[in-house]
């Protein structure tokens, strides 16, 4: 399966010549997926997507655990709980919100955004957001699974890649200050 990529976005290849990029193995992480069950028609479809690249990125079977939470609103407190129970590397988040007539799609999704985001700057442990945030349930079938692809599988992607980046930050930092300690003596 070609590997999903965003229209503006390089490639992976183009940029491992210039720097670090996180690989997408995952046969060593411990990765959590929290899902939300309301708009469950299409939040069903975005985690069978995800587990199905889990399996193909070698995260193994007993190394994964879903969670379900009863709506995307209800996602940033569930991953704050698992990034500190220190049991996974990297939390997976699924939902779909879907504009309304109402302004609630507004706080929702974006409470659900800023509520994940914090969860991963504060915890260090990476977060994806897999939340489908659509005008309508045919955009939302479409981004889970139908001809744009499935942001269950980009948002593992995502999370396998940023463990192992940062994985690799460390590693490159306790060289480097290595090298910095072994060249003043």
């Amino acid at each position: 399966m070609a590997e999903a990529q965003h229209r503006l976005a390089p490639s992976r290849a183009d940029l491992s010549e210039s720097g670090l990029v996180g690989s997408h193995d995952g046969h060593h992480l411990r990765i959590a997926v929290v899902c939300a069950r309301f708009n469950g028609e299409v939040t069903r479809r975005l985690l069978a997507g995800a587990l199905a690249k889990l399996e193909e990125c070698g995260v193994p079977a007993d190394n994964r655990m879903v969670f379900w939470v009863p709506g995307s609103f209800e996602l940033p407190l569930a991953a704050q709980s698992v990034a500190h129970s220190g049991g996974f590397d990297g939390v997976i988040c699924l939902g779909c919100v879907i504009r309304g007539e109402t302004a609630h799609f507004d706080f929702v999704a974006g409470e659900c955004a800023a509520g994940l985001q914090r969860v991963q700057l504060e915890t260090s442990v990476p977060v994806a957001f897999g939340v489908l945030t659509t005008d309508d349930l045919p955009q939302a079938l479409e981004r889970s699974g139908g001809t744009i692809g499935n942001k269950g599988q980009e948002a593992v992607e995502t999370v396998i890649e940023m463990v192992n980046v940062l994985r690799d930050v460390s590693v490159a930092a306790t060289a480097m200050r290595s090298r910095d300690r072994m060249s003043r003596s």
